[in-house]
């Protein structure tokens, strides 16, 4: 019943012009160069001698012969998508006036800033050459900002509130920008000959495989404010103007991708990162100063695959890691196969070590195979750490395999199940998409009892699975708070093994993205607050705010601000409060 809090398509369901797989299969046969017939590694090996050959033809001359083999075509949105197509930034920030009900008095001063998919020029594109097609997915459209500002005037206490939106200008983007023209080659989906193609290019050109697209999350560190992706470190951004200030590398002590959810300790203030790559070392784990300034700790891992891995959960004195079969493997690809695939039947297993532990320090747990995208809660209970999370028994990305119908396969993993079917037999793809909320007790042995970070609450979007199957993509048709620790007592007052859930559930057509949770100044409990999400209503094209109070969960928005332009569906969100350096936050 609980999804994962943002979890996402991988894509437009729009099908470009199908090329047959046996066409694919020649193609790829037809290619010849040795670095991509091996492993990255090879590759990388042989890169800065062929990207010295490049360097001496002319920009022009090699931009017209890539503009002869690659042609950009823009993917359509149906009907039912086009709150996941691109909005334009705004000039200037918007004074927000058009507000129904009211801010509470006590609401903390600060930002809510979401982040999330924007591709440059128009949409997203499917490239068509001799060696097939590939399709740019909705997960590598450029990061976009959407930010409303909540501030109180020093006499009157009136709320001033405002919105902004802005790009996130990587280096990638910035490219992009002086061309004009869409440039780096989508190379995650499509016919294997295209992605091997695409990569090899990117890298000759931009030495890049991947565009920097920073979309996925925003996190605060040392009084500073970063925007986040898997694929690359995040970029700084002054979070008043929305204007990026550049890549943050630790002071240059971390080189590698940085992940979208990184975990700060609430009581050092350090930064849990992890960093995960098509070379090895494929996962490491990186501990960052409170201020950021600093990295205090940096460990290989050890991981026997590549991987992609979105979340990792603390304790108080523990690390979660997550091991589960959503691969990378470029062997797979030469071969015909998806670059990015689920692999049910192979193994998944998650992993405790000390918050400075080394690899031969990690406790692995073996778990039943399953895609967890999200972490909810982590604490420690006595001999045992818990994980609480969101697990599928399917993996939204990539998607399916070369030959399947991209439309249906989607509409049938958001099928509705009825209640009786539960995750039924494991065989079917209706509903496999969906997360439901799932604990893990893991016993470390150590005789040892700590009290850990123990949650009562969490909070979660509720996906609209009538929506979602017939739009063939992710739509949050309300919100759902979690009781962890109090059991589902029914209609009958009997207690099950589910936990009790309440709903705020949003009118027809309207759904959410980025919901994030707003403490109450001085609180006293853990559910004094607010959640506050963007809301968009498909019927009358309007997107707001809406700010929910947790303890009246179920009842009406207590605010609905009324935004002057589109917000796009996208990930997450989070809640700033001012002055920024002296919010504590968990990302």
């Amino acid at each position: 019943m609980c999804p994962p809090e943002q979890q996402t398509s991988s894509r437009c369901c729009s099908r470009p012009e199908e090329i047959s797989f046996l066409d694919s299969q020649a193609n790829l046969q037809a290619l010849k160069w040795p670095p991509l017939m091996k492993e990255l590694e090879r590759l990388s090996r042989q890169l800065d001698a062929s990207k010295a050959c490049v360097r001496k033809i002319p920009p022009a001359v090699l931009d017209a012969c890539f503009d002869l083999v690659f042609e950009f075509v823009d993917q359509p949105f149906p009907p039912l998508q086009r709150n996941y197509a691109p909005t334009e930034e705004i000039e200037e920030p918007f004074i927000i006036t058009d507000i129904d009900g009211q801010i509470p008095d006590h609401f903390t001063e600060g930002v809510y800033i979401r982040n999330g998919p924007n591709p440059l020029f128009g949409g997203f594109k499917t490239t068509k050459s001799i060696m097939g097609q590939s399709n740019q997915l909705w997960i590598e459209g450029e990061g976009m900002l959407h930010a409303l500002y909540l501030s109180k005037n020093s006499g009157d206490k009136r709320w001033t509130i405002s919105y902004n939106n802005k790009y996130v200008e990587s280096e990638t983007f910035k490219l992009e920008k002086r061309r004009n023209k869409p440039s780096a080659l989508p190379s995650i989906e499509g016919h294997p000959a295209a992605i091997l193609s695409c990569y090899w290019l990117n890298l000759l050109r931009f030495g890049k495989a991947n565009k920097d697209v920073s979309n996925t999350s925003v996190f605060e560190l040392g009084g500073r404010c970063y925007a986040a992706a898997e694929n690359h470190l995040p970029q700084e951004i002054d979070l008043l103007t929305l204007e990026t200030l550049g890549e943050y590398d630790v002071n240059g002590a971390w080189n590698r991708p940085f992940t979208a959810h990184p975990k700060k300790d609430p009581v050092s203030g350090e930064l849990i990162i992890i960093g995960v790559d098509a070379f090895k070392p494929y996962v490491e784990l990186g501990v960052i100063s409170a201020d950021g300034e600093r990295l205090v700790h940096k460990v290989d891992l050890q991981y026997k695959r590549r991987l992609i891995c979105h979340d990792l959960g603390i304790t108080q004195r523990y690390n979660v890691l997550l091991d589960f079969p959503l691969t990378i493997d470029v062997g797979r690809l030469v071969r015909g196969g998806p670059l990015i695939k689920y692999e049910g039947g192979e193994y998944a297993r998650i992993g405790v070590m000390p918050r400075y532990g080394t690899s031969s320090s990690v406790r692995w747990f073996d778990v039943e195979p399953n895609i967890t995208f999200h972490i909810l809660n982590c604490f420690e209970d006595g001999d045992e750490v818990v994980v609480r999370g969101c697990r599928a028994r399917q993996s939204i990305i990539p998607g399916p395999e070369m030959g399947l119908d991209k439309f249906e396969w989607f509409s049938r993993g958001f099928k509705p199940l009825k209640s009786t079917q539960g995750q039924n037999d494991g065989l079917s793809q209706d509903g496999s998409l969906f997360g439901r909320c799932y604990e893990w007790r893991l016993n470390t042995l150590t005789g040892e009892e700590f009290t850990g970070s123990r949650n009562k609450y969490g909070y979660t979007q509720v996906a609209d699975s009538v929506a979602s199957s017939a739009a063939g993509m992710p739509k949050f048709g309300g919100l759902a708070k979690l009781y962890l620790e109090e059991p589902d007592t029914g209609s009958e007052g009997v207690s099950s093994s589910l936990i009790k859930v309440k709903y705020h559930m949003f009118p027809e057509n309207v759904f959410c993205t980025g919901a994030a949770f707003v403490p109450k100044p001085r609180g006293r409990e853990e559910d004094d607050g607010w959640i506050i999400s963007f809301v968009h209503n498909e019927a009358a094209d309007i997107s707001q705010v809406f700010i929910v109070d947790t303890k009246s969960f179920s009842s009406e928005p207590v605010a609905k601000l009324s935004l002057p332009r589109r917000v796009p569906y996208g990930f997450h969100g989070s809640y700033m409060p001012f002055p920024l350096q002296s919010s504590n936050l968990w990302s």
